[in-house]
């Protein structure tokens, strides 16, 4: 089970203490038509680190036209959270915070290339469902100009409100993620059939 909001602020904190670094501000940018081309090339330098797993592009940089903090978000299925952290930290560059890693469940955080200056993020999750769900958002995002409209609204608002604190700034967006695939769950479920009502018998 993943601890909640003050135990992942208190975890972030403490990383950035361990190397004494400040955490970047929160900073929402106009969407740049580079971001796809600079996550296949790091798809590309991460696929030999990560042999055998499914390595997509997800998060705000991912979808056309969206406004997005420039960090390009990564997602990679594997077999095993632990296996690939070394070659990732030692041969890819990446940063990998224990504290806050310590407070995930089935996934694990790794940020390129420090974790106060960031241009990349990278999950590792090894359930299916949890990789579905992301990619889901993503195209429903991809495909719904109102909703995508929505989203970027609400995440510049954020990103004034929690400038300086990252994680409150994740967690309020998530919510409206949440939100988002309750509704789509809801709309999924097939509704109750109607009982045909049955006329009283006679005494």
């Amino acid at each position: 089970m993943e601890m909640g909001l003050a135990d992942s602020r208190s975890a972030a904190a403490e990383d950035l203490a361990r190397i004494g670094l400040r955490d970047m501000h929160v900073e929402i940018v106009e969407y740049d038509p580079s971001w796809p081309g600079a996550f296949e090339a790091e798809r590309k330098r991460l696929a030999p680190l990560l042999a055998g797993a499914e390595i997509h592009h997800v998060g705000s940089t991912a979808v056309p036209g969206l406004a997005a903090k420039p960090i390009i978000d990564i997602v990679a299925l594997v077999d095993d959270l632990a296996a690939p952290i070394a070659a990732l930290v030692q041969r890819g560059g990446y940063q990998y915070p224990p504290a806050f890693n310590a407070t995930l469940a089935h996934r694990r955080f790794l940020c390129y290339p420090t974790a106060a200056l960031r241009t990349h993020h990278l999950h590792l999750v090894d359930e299916r469902g949890e990789l579905e769900r992301r990619l889901r958002f993503r195209d429903r995002l991809r495909a719904d100009p109102v909703l995508a409209g929505e989203y970027v609204a609400l995440k510049q608002t954020l990103a004034e409100r929690y400038r300086d604190d990252r994680e409150a700034y994740t967690e309020a967006k998530s919510e409206f993620v949440r939100e988002h695939e309750r509704a789509e769950r809801a709309r999924a479920e097939p509704s109750s059939p109607r009982r045909a009502r049955v006329p009283p018998t006679a005494a």
